[in-house]
């Protein structure tokens, strides 16, 4: 399995002692070369690497962005709904108040009505009393005046 970013893989060569033909400078070019590769692959790798942190950190802030802007969509709706509630109760609050005053008012009708009936009964009686009164002292005269 061979990476875009590695060469391929190379043949092993013998080692010059067992060439005789291969010189000393062409041994030393070729490890110069290796070293070269090697250092051209590790750069590009580490290019690459750096590329993909980049990516991935973009990424993870995508992500953590899309999530904050999930939960902020959530709390913001509870606010506004929190807000809502606080204004209705505040209406109803105020309803309330003008429902109590208006039931103490008629609870205070209610008794001054009462006393009013209590009085015409009062006065029922009263008036009854004087009947009576009034009849005794006139048949009273009446028999001292037969007399």
């Amino acid at each position: 399995m061979s990476s875009p970013l590695r060469p391929p893989a190379r043949a092993r060569t013998k080692p010059s002692s067992d060439r005789p033909d291969v010189q000393s400078g062409s041994l030393e070019s070729s490890l110069l070369r290796l070293i070269n590769d090697h250092q051209t692959t590790a750069i590009r790798l580490r290019e690459h690497t750096e590329k993909s942190k980049k990516e991935a950190i973009k990424s993870a802030s995508r992500v953590s962005d899309l999530l904050v802007e999930a939960v902020n969509g959530g709390v913001e709706e509870s606010f506004v709904n929190e807000k809502r509630i606080e204004v209705e109760i505040r209406a109803l609050k105020g309803t309330i108040m003008r429902f109590a005053k208006q039931t103490d008012q008629w609870l205070a009708s209610t008794h001054a009505i009462n006393n009013a009936i209590k009085e015409i009964g009062d006065f029922e009686n009263w008036m009854k009393t004087m009947e009576l009164d009034c009849k005794s002292i006139t048949a009273a005269i009446s028999n001292i005046h037969q007399s």
